[in-house]
């Protein structure tokens, strides 16, 4: 992280912290943990192509599947992504 650019805004229903990558880091971030400690913390997914992949191949993909069931399986794809929507093509 780079501390500089980090920043926390706090209201009365609400909190939001900024965090920056540190400039030799790089890549997108895939996930997230937050909580009260660290004995329980949650983990959170960003928005991103190979992790909407994942979630949906998990909650529509049966536990038991044929090679051809997975091979009719949809293509995914994240078009856009922004903080009041999400643009998401199923080929």
């Amino acid at each position: 992280l780079a501390s500089p650019e980090t920043s926390i805004s706090v209201s009365a229903h609400n909190a939001a912290v900024g965090l920056a990558k540190a400039p030799d880091s790089t890549g997108p971030w895939e996930k997230f943990c937050f909580g009260l400690d660290a004995s329980a913390l949650q983990e959170r997914l960003f928005v991103s192509e190979e992790n909407v992949v994942g979630f949906l191949g998990t909650v529509l993909r049966p536990p038991f599947c044929s090679q051809s069931a997975l091979e009719s399986q949809p293509l995914i794809e994240v078009l856009d992504v922004t903080e009041d929507r999400i643009q998401i093509r199923l080929k």
